[in-house]
């Protein structure tokens, strides 16, 4: 069974405006991953540094909403040592903090796909080999194998 990690900014996504077509797209996109893990057909990583940056969400209603997510996940990855020594590196590429904890725990937990709405994130990381990092429409593609034919 397929593993995805959704970062932050994906969780979010729904909260953006929604007035650009791609910020739809993606929001339909991510909601219907999550409908892949509410169905059983792939499986939801959390981690702290999801559970750190939801905390500090200013609108509590989003904050709640979000945090739900956990109680679904398959596995809960720690901020341990091993999550810590996966991040170095891509901190050293020039990825933000939040960004390399996230992509490190994805790492840690055996994802299949890292989906986030950041071009500048995604860019870098296929830029550093991570080729399992997608956006929230092609990581639906991939997962529902709309190319297959």
């Amino acid at each position: 069974m397929r593993t995805i990690y959704l970062d932050m900014c994906c969780f979010n996504r729904p909260y953006d405006d929604q007035t650009q077509t791609r910020i739809r797209l993606e929001t339909q996109a991510k909601l219907e991953l999550q409908d892949h893990v509410k169905a059983g057909s792939c499986h939801l990583l959390w981690s702290a540094a999801l559970d750190y940056e939801c905390s500090r969400n200013p609108y509590p209603d989003n904050q709640l909403a979000i945090t739900q997510w956990r109680w679904l996940a398959k596995k809960i990855i720690e901020a341990g040592p091993e999550v810590v020594a996966l991040a170095k590196p891509m901190l050293e590429n020039g990825i933000k903090s939040y960004d390399a904890l996230h992509v490190a725990s994805a790492i840690a937990g055996g994802a299949d796909f890292f989906v986030t709405t950041d071009d500048r994130l995604l860019k870098n990381l296929r830029r550093q080999g991570m080729h399992n990092a997608y956006l929230p429409t092609d990581a639906l593609a991939i997962l529902e194998n709309w190319y297959e034919n």
